[in-house]
């Protein structure tokens, strides 16, 4: 019998990696995930992504959080704008000018995928709001996290409920057609502590993550079917 584990609250998009994303009522979802996601990014000479971390693929580049992309209803290219919040004419130009690196360029992705891990991550606003207890000082908002999906829970769900759905599949309505294959969990790291619009710099609440769930934190999942998911839309897993 198929358990209902939530409502679609919010749905964000982030079209540039690493920087803040866009608020969506609804979406079409493909096997790589939500449209547009994570579709461009911030690429250095030696072909690295801008990050918050430098690995063998990504290289940090300090500030991008306090920048914002939006793709509206077109994938040709996105927005970007600045600290501010203003427009940017030229993204690839100011990017250089911004992190003071002439080989950096917006690029679009090619063979190799943008994602750090899997295409879509969901988190419970009972989850969410755990994070909010624990840390009672720290500015805790959903954007720190970066999920796709934040859902709204079911009264009396615990946190760190998403461990749960791992092996199991999630589906929409029969009208959104989307179904969601749930694999693991997010390893968390100095990206949600870094200061971004409206939110300062905020240590305690990766230390939190680490002491409670070993700084894993959200549910990651492959699209096992696609679909449309919308705000309102309910969540029912296998």
């Amino acid at each position: 019998m198929a358990e209902i584990i939530g409502v679609v609250e919010q749905l964000w998009r982030y079209p540039v990696k690493s920087t803040g994303g866009e608020r969506l009522d609804a979406v079409e979802v493909d096997d790589r995930g939500l449209a547009g996601d994570r579709l461009y990014a911030v690429r250095d000479g030696q072909g690295k992504l801008g990050s918050g971390k430098n690995t063998r693929r990504f290289r940090r580049m300090d500030g991008l959080l306090r920048l914002s992309s939006r793709l509206g209803h077109r994938l040709d290219g996105p927005e970007l704008f600045d600290p501010l919040g203003q427009p940017v004419a030229d993204p690839t130009a100011f990017l250089r000018a911004y992190l003071q690196r002439e080989d950096v360029e917006l690029a679009r992705e090619d063979a190799v995928s943008h994602f750090d891990q899997l295409p879509v991550s969901v988190l419970t606003t009972a989850t969410l709001d755990w994070v909010a207890r624990a840390v009672p000082a720290a500015a805790v908002d959903v954007r720190r996290f970066r999920p796709n999906v934040l859902l709204r829970t079911p009264p009396g769900t615990p946190p760190f409920s998403e461990d749960t759905w791992f092996g199991r599949e999630a589906r929409g309505s029969a009208r959104s057609g989307a179904r969601l294959a749930f694999v693991r969990a997010s390893e968390r790291c100095a990206m949600v502590t870094v200061a971004q619009p409206g939110l300062p710099h905020a240590p305690e609440i990766l230390r939190a993550i680490a002491q409670a769930h070993d700084t894993r934190l959200d549910a990651l999942a492959e699209v096992a079917a696609p679909g449309r998911l919308g705000v309102g839309d309910v969540l029912t897993i296998d």
